[in-house]
C-alpha cells in the first residue's frame, strides 16, 4: 500500500502526521511511503531524513493525495484538501466533525472512507489516540493561561503561585479526565489553588486518592460550577463527549460574576467549546476578550509543542496505521472493534452517531458499512 502524508497546512500547525521512526516501520512491512516535501519540517524532521528510511519525497499536497492510497494526517483536512480526496481513498486524522457541518458534507460529497482518530476507543473505553494530545494540551493549558493573565496581555496581572504574603491565583478545571487531570497537576506545580470538577463520583475519588496533596475535587452541578467559576482567575474548561460537540459549562451569564481580567482557556474548543462565548483562536493570535475576561481558544493547542506532540501522537497511533496498511480497513476494523469505531465517513454516509445526533443527517451503522 501507499501511504501518504502531506504538509499539514492549518494556520500555526507545526505536527506531522508520519514521523521518519513511523515511516521506516511502515516500509519495514513492505509498504511505500510519500511524503510532501517539508512535511516534518515544523517538528524538526527534514526530507533527508525521510529519504534515508526510504520514503519518497513529493514536490506538492496534489501528488500525494493523488497517489497515496491512505492518507495520515494529524488535523482535520482543510477545504482545499478536501477537493483532493476520492472515493476509494483511506483517511486516517483527527476529523471533529460534530462542530463542523461543512467539513462532513465535504468527505460525504467526496467518497472518502474516513477514519477519526479522536473515536478510536480501546478495550477499558478510553481514547487511545486522542489521549497523547489531551496529555500535551492539559499540560499546556496552566502555562498559556498564566501568559494570558498577565496583565500585559490583557489579564488581571495574577501570578499563579503567588508570592509571601499574597495568595496564590485561583484556578477551576472543569472535567477531571486525561485533560483536566494534566491541567491540574500543572496548575498546581506552578503554587495555584486549584479545584477539579466532573460529574464522576468515581472519577472524583480517583482523583482524590491520587492528588489529594495537590488539589481538591467537587462535583459538578450549576450551583457550585457557578460558584467556583465567580471566584476564580483562571478556568480551564477540559469536558469531553466523545464524537460530539462538546457541552456548554460557562455562559455568558457567568462572565458577568467573574473577576476583571481572569483568563478563560478552553481545551474543548476543537469540538465546538464548552464555553458558550468561545470561538477559536489560532497561536499567531490566540485570545480575545468578552465582558471583560480573556479568553484562550487555540483550536491547536498541541501544535505549539510540535516536536514532542509528532513523537507522542506517532507513537499511538503506529499500530493501527500498520493494521490498516497490512490488512486493508475493512478487515483490520473487522479484526479491532476498537478501530472500527473509528470510522466516521464511508462511501458517501455518515458511521459516527454523535456527529448524525449534533448535524441531523441520517448515519449508517459502522458495522453496515464494513460490507459495503
Amino acid at each position: 500500500m501507499l501511504i501518504g502524508c502531506p504538509k499539514e497546512i492549518k494556520p500555526q500547525e507545526f505536527r506531522v502526521g508520519l514521523t521518519p521512526r513511523a515511516a521506516a516501520e511502515v516500509i519495514a512491512h513492505g509498504h511505500a511511503v510519500l511524503v510532501e516535501t517539508g512535511a516534518g519540517n515544523g517538528a524538526g524532521f527534514t526530507d533527508d531524513d525521510y529519504r534515508a528510511v526510504g520514503a519518497q519525497v513529493a514536490e506538492t499536497a496534489q501528488e500525494v493525495f493523488a497517489r497515496a492510497e491512505l492518507v495520515v494526517k494529524v488535523k482535520e483536512p482543510q477545504a482545499g484538501e478536501r477537493k483532493m480526496l476520492r472515493e476509494g481513498q483511506v483517511l486516517f486524522t483527527y476529523l471533529h466533525l460534530a462542530p463542523d457541518p461543512e467539513q462532513t458534507r465535504d468527505l460525504l460529497a467526496s467518497g472518502v472512507t474516513a477514519i477519526a482518530y479522536e473515536t478510536v476507543t480501546d478495550p477499558d473505553g478510553r481514547l487511545p489516540l486522542l489521549a497523547p494530545m489531551s496529555e500535551v494540551a492539559g499540560k499546556l493549558a496552566p502555562q498559556v493561561g498564566a501568559w494570558t493573565l498577565q496583565k500585559a496581555n490583557g489579564g488581571r496581572g495574577v501570578l499563579m503561585g503567588g508570592v509571601p504574603g499574597v495568595g496564590p491565583a485561583k484556578v477551576v478545571v472543569i472535567g477531571g479526565g486525561v485533560v483536566g487531570t494534566q491541567a491540574a497537576r500543572v496548575a498546581a506545580g506552578m503554587g495555584a489553588d486549584v479545584t477539579v470538577l466532573d460529574k464522576s463520583l468515581t472519577r472524583l475519588r480517583q482523583l482524590d486518592d491520587g492528588f489529594r496533596q495537590e488539589f481538591s475535587t467537587g462535583f459538578t452541578s450549576s450551583g457550585l460550577t457557578a460558584e467556583l467559576v465567580a471566584g476564580a482567575d483562571m478556568v480551564i474548561g477540559a469536558v469531553l463527549v466523545p464524537g460530539a460537540a462538546a457541552p456548554r459549562v460557562v455562559t455568558r451569564e457567568m462572565l458577568g460574576t467573574m473577576k476583571p481580567g481572569a483568563a478563560l482557556v478552553d481545551v474543548a474548543i476543537d469540538q465546538g467549546g464548552c464555553f458558550e462565548t468561545s470561538h477559536a483562536t489560532t497561536h499567531e493570535d490566540p485570545t480575545y476578550e468578552v465582558d471583560g475576561i480573556m479568553h484562550y481558544c487555540v483550536a491547536n493547542m498541541p501544535g505549539a509543542v510540535a516536536r514532542t506532540s509528532t513523537l507522542a501522537l506517532g507513537n499511538a497511533t503506529l499500530p493501527f496505521l500498520l493494521a490498516l496498511a497490512d490488512k486493508g480497513w475493512r478487515q483490520a476494523c473487522e479484526d479491532d472493534p476498537h478501530l472500527l469505531d473509528g470510522l466516521n465517513v464511508h462511501a458517501g454516509q455518515l458511521t459516527c452517531y454523535p456527529v448524525g445526533m449534533a448535524q441531523g443527517i441520517d448515519v449508517i451503522s459502522a458495522k453496515l458499512a464494513l460490507g459495503r
